[in-house]
């Protein structure tokens, strides 16, 4: 076995004690470093860090409170490039300049991804006639949800205008994609953060155009359209109703949860799901079953070159004297983009097709296909032409398992061959028994269920942490559902999925879907019983904030260096990150966007829902950050109304009372917290409240101790409280003077007496002093 140059020296001494022997320690470990990262530079391991440097530049531009001066970047940008043809003489200064290069690179990709994106956003809820075309219609059970290209909208101006809206029906959607239809809506702005560092849907309807949700209103009409819809999204739409088409057929054929995993198998359409079936699957750690991601997209491409390549080589003249097997990996590349778009080109699917194409790309010039560089353009691409997805789960969940599977498949491959590129060392007797028996055992696992374990291990190894920090929760039975779920894959899911959609045009597809069905009642058979299993799903708390970053550059450490020294520096960062995460604030009060919906810790320690309209989707986003497991519907449906406030226990009645104006309830210290909800209750609630919270605004004369009203939410979003003794730590879902174009700083409407002069506010947003984790202020006044 190769190893590091000095390391095995150095664990083969007895140990040094003393002063001296610290120095010489301490020497010998530098020395080992300083061969370690020469190994690195030998095998241009550094040219993987150029696009983690770029990705970093684009994550701070995301994060930026306010836009960058886009003149300001491409000044510092030109800068970079002069000052790299200036220093290219000196290896050090000529790397570090090409990393900052990167990084700029990174952030200017991300100013014109925003520039691209940029449409109007609704600023209010609001009621209007809209026409439009539909651009996808996904049908459910129940009702439809559509996505319209906005024609005109009564009530807005041109300028003001959404790009599309997002909307959803209770009845069946009576018209396909392509049509132009007229119909009343209520419209909402997109949803913001339900809590700080939570998901942020505004953000995410940014960059996909939508500039409002809401709900249709009655009837849904055919309207004649004052210009033709242009090509892209006859396209777009032909192509949806293809895949509605095919995802009934399937959904009708297999039945039940089976044919609407079925649907999103094959054509990426998940609305047929119901929350029981969703719910199981992700408790059993296998939801990416349901998602068009990384695994389906390369069995597609493998089946396609390997079929190509065998059709063609049953002509001897082409197989004797062409290159086929680039040919071959051609015509793959193509059908991976058909497959791409025949389902949906979602984001996810988008990102598996670019290491698709280049690995089928390195087959056509004579490359290594599977390699860590590959790998490494791919998601230079993804930074380039979408750096908004890298602060995604999706992004960062694929390429994770992806680069964890690469480093694998690079280790055995250098086990295996002995072509690993670390300095040969004189091995005693022992070391080489030693070496044996690991080449032994690395050559057994390669292939067969033990290398799919360990496979399947390295892979839940690297992307366990952002499962935490997205979804609070980590399935502790994903060794077991995992290596299934990719069989089901690889042997009913993909084949049936193309064998299918080829038969279905003649009818003859019936018994495609039976056969696909089998493979689904198996999978969900063992996913029911994952399920049931004690311990299945570890609920976790929310991450502070600086976690995942070590917890990020830990795995980046731990991939993409080769020597075993350079990668032993992942520990110290895995260290710091794994001590950061459970030092995030645990709130006692969690208060939603619209301020109409509270989360407060009951005297059992568990967070009781009040407020009106209740949102189950935020109640699941507070719950899964508490690491509370239980459902969202059923804690929504027994406390968030405060007509059902008969159904809460006796803990919650304790300190909680609710009526149609609004809830109060006792604060440690015996302070009053009161939700008013209707203005007929804010001059009762005003007098008597200690902290007071309302939808609504304020009037100027309020005299409880703290106010938060919708002009403070405006500015704040969503807010988290822990409510102590002696102090209040806050933190906010904005941070203060944000104003990006998916978080516009909020008009000012100041109250004003008759003479036009402001009236003062009986609170400000300074009573809460501002910090890189909380904010923090005397209890109350």
């Amino acid at each position: 076995m190769r190893i590091p140059a000095g390391l095995g020296s150095l664990t083969g001494q007895p140990a040094i004690a003393g002063q001296g022997g610290t120095s010489r320690l301490v020497a010998r470990l530098l020395q080992i470093y300083a061969e370690a990262g020469r190994q690195e530079v030998e095998e241009r391991r550094l040219f993987l860090w150029l696009p983690v440097c770029a990705g970093a530049g684009a994550v701070l531009h995301q994060c930026a409170t306010t836009e960058p001066s886009a003149i300001y970047l491409c000044g510092l940008t030109s800068a970079s490039l002069i000052l790299l043809w200036l220093v290219r003489s000196s290896i050090v200064a000529y790397r570090t300049t090409l990393a900052a290069l990167a990084l700029l690179i990174g952030m200017d990709a991300s100013a014109l991804r925003v520039a691209r994106a940029s449409a109007p956003i609704l600023e209010r809820v609001q009621v209007s006639k809209l026409t439009g075309f539909l651009e996808e219609v996904d049908h459910r059970r129940a009702g439809a949800r559509f996505i319209l290209r906005i024609t005109s909208a009564e009530g807005l101006e041109p300028a003001n205008l959404p790009y599309r809206v997002r909307l959803t029906t209770p009845r069946d959607m009576p018209f396909e994609a392509g049509a132009h239809i007229a119909l009343t809506a209520r419209l909402v702005p997109p949803a913001r953060a339900a809590l700080p560092g939570g998901y942020d849907f505004a953000r995410d309807a940014f960059f996909a155009r939508l500039g409002a949700v809401g709900n249709a209103l009655g009837r849904i009409d055919l309207a004649p359209a004052a210009a033709e819809a242009d090509l892209s999204l006859r396209l777009y739409a032909a192509i949806d109703r293809a895949r509605n088409a095919l995802a009934r057929r399937v959904e009708a054929s297999i039945g039940g949860a089976g044919g609407a995993i079925g649907a999103a198998m094959v054509t990426g359409k998940r609305d047929f799901l119901d929350d029981p079936t969703r719910e199981t699957i992700r408790q059993a750690g296998i939801f990416h079953i349901i998602t068009i991601a990384g695994i389906q997209m390369t069995l597609v491409a493998a089946i396609f070159f390997w079929g190509f390549r065998r059709l063609l080589a049953l002509w001897p003249q082409l197989a004797l004297h062409y290159p086929i097997k680039k040919w071959s990996a051609a015509l793959a590349i193509l059908g991976a983009i058909a497959y791409d778009i025949g389902t949906g080109s979602r984001v996810g699917t988008e990102r598996a097709l670019y290491m698709t194409v280049i690995m089928l790309g390195a087959v056509i010039f004579d490359r290594q296909a599977i390699s860590m560089r590959n790998l490494a353009l791919a998601a230079a691409a993804i930074v380039l032409f979408e750096p908004d997805a890298l602060l995604g789960a999706s992004f960062q969940l694929s390429f994770a398992a992806v680069a964890a599977l690469v480093a694998v498949w690079e280790v055995r491959l250098a086990a295996t061959t002995g072509q690993d590129s670390r300095q040969e060392m004189p091995l005693r007797p022992a070391q080489i028994d030693r070496r044996d028996r690991l080449l032994e055992w690395i050559e057994h696992t390669r292939h067969g269920p033990a290398g799919l374990l360990v496979s399947t291990l390295c892979a839940t190894a690297a992307t366990a942490s952002f499962m935490a920090y997205n979804f609070h929760e980590l399935s502790l039975y994903v060794l077991i559902g995992n290596p299934l779920t990719l069989a089901m894959i690889e042997f009913f899911a993909v084949p049936g999925a193309l064998l299918g959609t080829l038969l279905y045009p003649l009818g003859l597809d019936g018994w495609v879907w039976s056969y696909l069905g089998l493979g689904i009642q198996l999978v969900m058979w063992l996913a029911s019983w994952l399920a049931e299993l004690p311990g299945a799903t570890v609920h976790l708390r929310e991450f502070h904030p600086g976690a995942i970053v070590f917890l990020c550059l830990g795995v980046l450490v731990a991939i993409l260096w080769r020597s075993m020294a350079m990668r032993m520096l992942a520990l110290p960062l895995f260290a710091v990150g794994l001590v950061l995460a459970p030092m995030g604030m645990k709130p006692d009060l969690m208060i939603s966007p619209a301020g109409d919906l509270l989360a407060l810790r009951d005297t059992e320690g568990r967070l009781m829902v009040m407020g009106r309209r209740p949102n189950p989707f935020l109640v699941e986003q507070w719950l899964r950050a508490d690491a509370d497991g239980r459902n969202a519907r059923e804690v929504e449906q027994a406390l968030s109304s405060p007509a059902k406030s008969g159904q809460r226990s006796a803990a919650e009645e304790g300190h909680l009372r609710c009526d149609q104006e609004g809830c109060v309830a006792i604060l440690p210290q015996g302070r009053l917290l009161a939700l008013t909800l209707e203005r007929t209750a804010l001059a009762e609630d005003c007098a008597r409240a200690d902290l007071l919270i309302t939808p609504l605004d304020a009037p100027a004369g309020c005299r409880a101790s703290r106010v938060i009203d919708r002009s403070t939410l405006a500015e704040t979003g969503a807010i988290s409280m822990q409510i102590k003794p002696d102090l209040i730590a806050m933190r906010r879902a904005r941070v203060e003077k944000e104003d990006r174009p998916w978080s516009p700083a909020p008009r000012r409407n100041v109250a004003r007496n008759e003479n036009g002069a402001p009236l003062p506010r009986a609170t400000t947003p300074r009573e809460f002093t501002d910090d890189d984790s909380a904010e923090t202020a005397p209890p109350f006044q």
